[in-house]
């Protein structure tokens, strides 16, 4: 039968009778296959300890959000509190007895107070840094000025208190800071040939 007539899947020489045989496959040692399986638990394990990381920044990412969920909130209602001491601040000493006013005042020192309160409820914590070392991490300074009852570099004024949100800034303090007094200015004495004016 002419190769060409071959059933199919039949090679010439299948037809002619001789059977092509492959080379047999060298069997693995056992120290390529003690090789191959120390790689493949290495990857193995890094791929566990990789799932593992993704788990646990998953985890501080989710409490993190919870934790801090409140904090734009937060940080709208801070002119609210400022607008209270304000109105607080506004009243004048004489005024304060008048029985209207003083149920005003009341009234509004109420709110005030159950506002912080809230605060302190959701991690809000007031700076209050007088005395303590200027920080531009939690403190923004509006001017200098010099003051004795304080050292140099202290906060010796707050314009408006700063908020903390747990461990995070929601606001820095706008403060006063004290500095080194200027040196007084020497006048230098006035030469003989020097005319006074007059």
């Amino acid at each position: 039968m002419p190769e060409k007539d071959a059933p199919m899947g039949q090679t010439s020489s299948e037809h002619n009778g001789t059977a092509v045989t492959s080379l047999p496959e060298k069997e693995p040692s056992v120290a390529d296959l003690t090789t191959e399986l120390a790689d493949a638990k290495d990857r193995h394990l890094r791929s566990l300890a990789e799932q593992e990381n993704i788990r646990a920044q998953a985890r501080r990412d989710k409490d993190e959000a919870v934790q801090y969920a409140a904090a734009g909130f937060a940080g709208d209602l801070l002119s609210s509190i400022d607008n209270l001491e304000r109105a607080i601040a506004s009243v004048p000493e004489d005024k304060r007895s008048d029985a209207t006013v003083a149920g005003l005042l009341t009234g509004v020192e109420a709110t005030r107070r159950a506002l912080l309160d809230a605060f302190a409820k959701h991690g809000l914590k007031r700076l209050n840094p007088i005395g303590e070392p200027f920080n531009p991490h939690r403190h923004e300074a509006s001017f200098e000025a010099p003051d004795t009852q304080y050292p140099p570099g202290s906060v010796t004024s707050v314009i408006q208190p700063g908020y903390m949100h747990h461990e995070r800034l929601l606001r820095p303090a706008l403060v006063g800071v004290s500095k080194t007094p200027d040196p007084p200015q020497k006048v230098a004495p006035a030469t003989p040939d020097e005319k006074p004016l007059s």
